[in-house]
C-alpha cells in the first residue's frame, strides 16, 4: 500500500478516488463533473489530494483546500473529505493518509490542519482523536443559495 499526493497528471485516480467517496458516503444518484473541471481542480496550488494505492486501484484518500488567512502569512488547510473502502478499514490506511498530509502541510509551511466530524458520528470522531487531533465545539451553520 503506497500513500501519494496527487498532481495535476493523475486525473484517473482522482476520479477514482470520487468514485471511493461515492461508495463510502453512500452517495445516491450521484453524477461526476466533467473531466474538464476535474483536471482544473487538480491543477490548484491550493488544492492538495492524497490516496491510497493498493494493487494500482485507488482504496482510500483525501481531499483538502488551503486558507489563506489575514492573521497569519501561514494557511491553514482544511480537510475536506476522507474514506476508505469498506474492506480496507480499521488497518490503519485512514492514519497513514492523516500523517501524510500532516508532514506535508507542515513542510510546506502550513500553520494547522484542520477537519470537521459531526457530533453524531461516533465513528469519525473516535478516528479523528485516535490520530492525535485536539477537538473542540462549534456549531457549523451554513446558507443554502438554491
Amino acid at each position: 500500500m503506497e500513500i501519494k499526493k496527487l498532481s495535476a497528471s493523475d486525473l484517473d485516480q482522482f476520479i477514482e478516488l470520487i468514485r471511493v467517496f461515492e461508495d463510502v458516503f453512500e452517495m445516491k444518484n450521484f453524477q461526476i463533473p466533467n473531466s474538464n473541471y476535474l483536471q482544473t481542480l487538480l491543477e490548484r496550488d491550493d488544492f492538495f489530494v492524497f490516496v491510497s494505492v493498493l494493487n494500482n486501484h485507488v482504496i482510500g484518500g483525501l481531499t483538502s483546500y488551503t486558507l489563506r488567512q489575514y492573521y497569519s502569512e501561514k494557511p491553514l488547510v482544511y480537510i475536506y473529505d476522507l474514506a476508505v473502502l469498506t474492506p480496507y478499514q480499521r488497518q490503519g490506511i485512514g492514519k497513514s493518509l492523516i500523517q501524510s498530509i500532516n508532514a506535508y502541510c507542515k513542510d510546506w509551511g502550513a500553520e494547522e490542519v484542520f477537519v470537521q466530524a459531526d457530533l453524531v458520528d461516533d465513528y469519525a470522531l473516535d478516528f479523528y482523536r485516535s490520530t492525535g487531533a485536539t477537538g473542540e465545539s462549534v456549531v457549523h451553520f451554513y446558507y443554502p443559495l438554491g
